[in-house]
């Protein structure tokens, strides 16, 4: 049997295992979240003991559920990976190392960061790619606050129009102007509207690949078979 997924927060699983496993199968897979508003109030702070407790928090509940390994969709939070790692009751798969291992093999070797203010301006990436031999551009500070702006008050709220998708194409622009061959979609809301059809460079969906990274570990198969 494929093991259990918990996920620290999904269709995007749902959707993928199809290809694995047939119509309409996948893993079992359960999902703990607390309220946003918990994790916004401590990551405003720059509290990452308190991001680590409510992973851990939330770890602990999809322990309890039989999760067999953890991932979390969302990037800004691991920036307190290393305070959870030791400390969680399961392993977990990290996003930002399977975004590496994806670029890696498609043979990127400058990636442009987009994401929160709050991701952008941690070292989730830049730590997980220099590891891979990677290098790495931050978008400037007024287009990461603009960023988080646009993430926050708007995707997050269902909000989408043209001009947003605009402003990120010509952020990355500005990424592809300093070297780079593809950017990191950073943020769960991001390939919404982004993609590589109106993306100046070619897109690294982080969270369709950790899920299908999530799939590959659960049934135990490589990720690029053959």
């Amino acid at each position: 049997m494929p093991l259990h997924i918990g996920i620290v927060g999904c269709r995007t699983i749902c959707a993928e295992g199809a290809a694995l496993l047939g119509e309409h199968r996948h893993p079992e897979v359960s999902m703990h979240t607390p309220s946003l508003h918990r994790y916004v109030e401590v990551l405003d702070a720059g509290d990452l003991q308190g991001v680590a407790s409510l992973m851990l928090e939330s770890a602990a509940k999809l322990a309890r559920a039989g999760a067999d390994f953890l991932i979390c969709p969302d990037n800004t939070i691991h920036q307190a990976w290393h305070l959870v790692q030791e400390r969680s009751p399961l392993p977990w798969l990290h996003i930002a190392d399977v975004v590496a291992q994806e670029a890696v093999r498609r043979g990127f070797r400058r990636l442009g960061i987009t994401g929160t203010h709050w991701l952008v301006e941690s070292d989730v990436y830049p730590r997980q790619l220099a590891a891979h031999g990677l290098e790495w551009v931050r978008p400037q500070p007024f287009e990461r606050d603009a960023m988080g702006r646009l993430i926050m008050e708007e995707l997050v709220c269902g909000i989408q129009t043209p001009g947003q998708v605009a402003y990120l194409a010509g952020v990355i622009e500005g990424l592809k102007a300093q070297g780079c061959d593809a950017v990191v979609l950073g943020c769960t809301e991001l390939p919404l509207i982004l993609h590589d059809g109106n993306s100046p460079l070619p897109t690294l969906d982080s969270t369709r690949l950790l899920a299908r990274a999530a799939l590959h570990r659960a049934i135990a198969t490589p990720l690029h078979d053959g």
